[in-house]
């Protein structure tokens, strides 16, 4: 599958990318290269490798949650700029 100059055009577009004649040949060259070698990936015979099969063998490395206590209010705010009951009172963002 090799990619069109308007194709090419298209995605900039859609990228809100403004491309030179130059780049516009460079990424056709470079993106139409990369589909090459997703269409030799195509012909590699993975019948006999499970969906699940990882490279790399990999483990949940992420500690279980433990809850724990937190601060208490008077705590959390005390270096505060400016704080509303137990809320922390920031500057306005949205009129």
């Amino acid at each position: 599958m090799r990619l069109s100059r308007e194709e090419i055009e298209h995605v900039a577009l859609l990228s809100r990318l403004k491309l030179t004649e130059e780049e516009m040949e460079q990424f056709t060259g470079q993106l139409n290269s990369i589909l090459e070698h997703f269409e030799a990936l195509k012909e590699a015979d993975t019948g006999d490798i499970d969906a699940t099969t990882h490279v790399v063998p990999m483990t949940n490395v992420m500690r279980a949650d433990v809850q724990r206590p937190g601060f208490e209010p008077d705590e959390a705010l005390a270096n505060a700029p400016e704080r509303v009951g137990d809320q922390f009172k920031v500057p306005r963002v949205v009129e």
